[in-house]
């Protein structure tokens, strides 16, 4: 993220949890990670990106629900949504993605605050399935410094 202006860079670290991969003007960039704890490491990049979806299954008080909604972040385990539904940890919900009509069965396992009336939650698929967003992610050690990676310029051409 070298090429990002200053403040482009300190507003991506406001708006953005550390170690969630960005995609910018067609290339990619990581946002430096400060590690909050030592716990386990991540098994795969997450990447920012709406995706339409339909979320269903039973609410915290066992009621069946059903909502629209769409992603803040993917990766190959699952993603983070916002959802006004209320759940409880490890609740068992399907997710159905709005293009390719895939559902897979997902457990919650991350429950995050709530802004706007509508709650963060982390849902992992309940079995591996690597191929749902149709994204290729990048591989767990990648960083913006990888000889592989696009260089994002922050430049305008002049006509």
């Amino acid at each position: 993220m070298s090429n990002l202006h200053t403040a482009s860079r300190d507003a991506l670290d406001i708006l953005v949890p550390p170690g969630i991969v960005i995609l910018l003007r067609g290339g990619m960039a990581q946002v430096p990670s400060t590690p909050i704890h030592t716990g386990a490491k991540r098994r795969s990049q997450r990447v920012l990106m709406q995706v339409g979806i339909r979320i269903r299954g039973k609410d915290a008080q066992g009621k069946e629900f059903e909502e629209l909604t769409q992603t803040l972040a993917i990766n190959a385990h699952g993603a983070l949504v916002l959802l006004t539904a209320r759940l409880i940890s490890g609740a068992v919900v399907h997710m159905r993605h709005n293009k390719t009509e895939e559902e897979e069965e997902c457990h919650v396992a991350f429950l995050g605050p709530v802004r706007g009336g509508k709650a963060e939650i982390g849902l992992e698929f309940s079995k591996p399935c690597p191929i749902f967003w149709r994204v290729a992610f990048p591989p767990e050690d990648w960083t913006p410094k990888n000889p592989e990676a696009r260089t994002i310029s922050t430049q305008r051409t002049v006509k």
